[in-house]
């Protein structure tokens, strides 16, 4: 009894999401082309995190070398895009990493997926309200909180009005939320401020070209000495000068914090239904923002590390206050209409996302059933929205601006992690003609084809049990005990060391597939085992034979069972987009966003862990026993 329970349980653990069949690819709601969804995935995620990054990562963690880090944000976040555009291609439905999660690995993690979207959400309109507090404190000449205590609590601590502060900001950003809810040329609205930002962008690194001095790059304790900085003896947050100023552990921090910049690019596939020809243009579009982000920020932070020396960029507002540096008063106003135009297309789209999150996984049973009217009804909505502002504000007041950037970070690196396992597990997987990995959609015509021969052959199979019933049973049974032994037959033969590095079937099998499911699990535990010993990287470079023999041994075994991976055959079934190098890049992918999850703070992994242990009280409480998936 207990086994049975116990295989009971596990069943359910990794009991998949059955897909319905999606619209027709030339039905009247299919309207966005592909030039539409890479605006809309530059609009989502180009803009405001440079402005605000620039203070965070150049000023604090990285210096000059923030251009380092926006690079190996950009590498690891294409990485990401190229294993969301190979899933788009096989799960052609509009959704998120947690239908994807649901579809392909079961039931735990793709809640284990909504959850952390829902706090990365949280964490990204929280982020928002810190944006906004900070434009309008650059606004009013940084100033801000002074005049809000001068007008209306002149008497009151400074930490009252603060409070103020955030709740004005959460007042003006829900208006503006409810006013543009139901703005049919909402669209319009937001490509127009996209170009208006790209233009400011565009303006900052042209400007950066011309005025950029590269003694910004190799500075030196005189240079701290005629800014006013008379301490160089223990420079202490300035860093020790030069491009890399906070050393090789400053630029893995300022990288795992510049993932923010780039998580934009995941709204595209919630358009999946309504984009022409899905299977092609989402994963097409995806990298083509990916691609316009990446130069984008590359060259504005090239741009702004040159202007400005790193230790005089003011946190919130330091491309505006660059042009002040170089004296171009003008520019500082127009780059601050585009901080503004960022900031705006944000509030346009920052509850959809956390509504949609919550309404599926509370139509699916995993979250309470109250909850699935939150995208229902006239009011819910606006309640909703409301109940939402309030609990994001509350979060950006009591975490702080950096905390909040590395929750949206590290949530994002979890779930690019996890797509990543995913693409390399279903590239080895066997065909299923009926099962819910397969995504090829007939046209109408075909549809309705089938249909009628559907039909017909179940009155031809009608008639033939009228009249041979015995005999098709014997034949079934037969067939079924030649069906069970050839199931477990080649298991038994193929299950051998040689076949592991040399398997004699060229297409996927049942056995193949769990030889890679369970050396890719593998693989995950031991990339996180080597990222753990290389975060102690300046042990390593001591020379210490015990941790050398460490990696070594882990390296030994990851080479090893990415191998077997590599040996294994491939499916070959025909989709529009795949990764390529499987399974050298999504193994990349996991190790690069492992890594960087590394650098974040103790504090950071604490907040997170308490979400994912509220998390699992709800899905093992709740979820589990109350699944509408059958």
């Amino acid at each position: 009894m207990l086994c049975q329970a116990l295989r009971r349980f596990g069943k359910k653990l990794v009991h998949k999401h059955p897909l319905e069949l999606p619209v027709a690819e030339t039905a009247p709601a299919r309207s966005l082309s592909t030039l539409d969804l890479v605006v809309l995935g530059v609009g989502n995620t180009l803009g405001v995190s440079v402005y605000i990054l620039a203070g965070e990562v150049a000023r604090d963690q990285a210096g000059p070398s923030f251009v380092i880090c926006i690079l190996v944000a950009g590498l690891t976040s294409v990485l990401a895009g190229l294993c969301y555009g190979e899933i788009s291609a096989r799960v052609p439905h509009s959704g998120s990493a947690y239908l994807y999660s649901y579809v392909t690995v079961g039931e735990l993690w793709a809640f284990i997926t909504g959850w952390f979207l829902i706090l990365t959400t949280f964490a990204h309109i929280g982020i928002r309200i810190w944006a906004w507090t900070l434009f309008f404190d650059n606004l009013f000449g940084n100033k801000f909180s002074l005049t809000l205590q001068e007008t209306f609590l002149p008497q009151a601590p400074g930490v009252f009005v603060e409070i103020l502060g955030f709740i004005i900001m959460f007042l003006l950003l829900l208006i503006m939320e409810l006013l543009t809810r139901n703005i049919r040329q909402l669209s319009l609205v937001t490509k127009m401020l996209t170009l208006v930002k790209v233009l400011a962008l565009g303006f900052v690194i042209i400007s950066g070209f011309l005025k950029g001095d590269l003694h910004n790059w190799k500075l030196t304790e005189d240079d701290y000495i005629k800014a006013g900085l008379n301490d160089t003896s223990s420079l202490g947050l300035l860093g020790s000068g030069g491009f890399v100023p906070f050393g090789f552990q400053g630029i893995l921090r300022g990288s795992a914090t510049c993932i923010y910049a780039f998580t934009g690019f995941n709204i595209i596939v919630t358009r999946v239904e309504l984009a022409q020809n899905p299977k092609c243009s989402i994963p097409k579009s995806i990298m083509i923002s990916l691609f316009i982000c990446f130069l984008v920020y590359f060259g504005v932070s090239v741009a702004l590390t040159l202007m400005v020396p790193y230790y005089q960029l003011q946190p919130g507002s330091a491309l505006p206050e660059a042009f002040l540096h170089i004296g171009w008063a003008p520019a500082y106003h127009f780059v601050n209409v585009g901080f503004f135009c960022s900031l705006s297309t944000k509030v346009f789209g920052n509850m959809f996302p956390i509504r949609q999150q919550v309404y599926m996984m509370a139509k699916d049973g995993l979250l309470f059933p109250v909850l699935t009217r939150i995208q229902t009804g006239t009011y819910m909505p606006i309640l909703a929205t409301m109940i939402i502002f309030i609990v994001a504000t509350i979060m950006a007041f009591f975490l702080g601006f950096t905390d909040l950037l590395d929750l949206r970070s590290i949530g994002a690196l979890l779930v690019f992690t996890l797509l990543a396992f995913i693409v390399l597990i279903l590239r080895y997987q066997p065909e299923r003609k009926n099962g819910g990995k397969e995504t090829e959609v007939l046209g109408e015509n075909e549809g309705n084809e089938m249909q009628v021969q559907e039909e017909n052959e179940g009155n031809e199979a009608q008639v033939q049990e009228e009249n041979k019933g015995n005999e098709a049973q014997v034949q079934e049974e037969s067939e079924g005990n030649e069906a069970e032994v050839q199931e477990n037959r080649p298991a038994a033969e193929s299950l051998t060391l040689q076949a592991l590095f040399f398997p004699g079937n060229p297409t996927p099998t049942a056995l193949s597939g769990w030889v890679v499911s369970v050396c890719s699990s593998l693989l995950v535990l031991l990339l996180t085992l080597l990222c753990l010993v290389l975060a102690r990287w300046p042990v390593l470079l001591s020379g210490d034979p015990v941790w050398i023999t460490v990696v070594v041994l882990l390296l030994v075994l990851i080479t090893g069972m990415t191998g077997v991976i590599w040996r294994q055959p491939q499916s070959s079934s025909p989709i529009h987009f795949k990764v390529p190098g499987l399974p050298l890049l999504p193994l990349l992918s996991i190790f690069l966003n492992i890594y960087l999850m590394m650098q974040m703070t103790a504090g950071t992994w604490a907040l997170f862990g308490s979400w994912v242990l509220v998390g699992f009280a709800i899905y093992f409480g709740y979820g589990i026993r109350h699944s509408q998936i059958p």
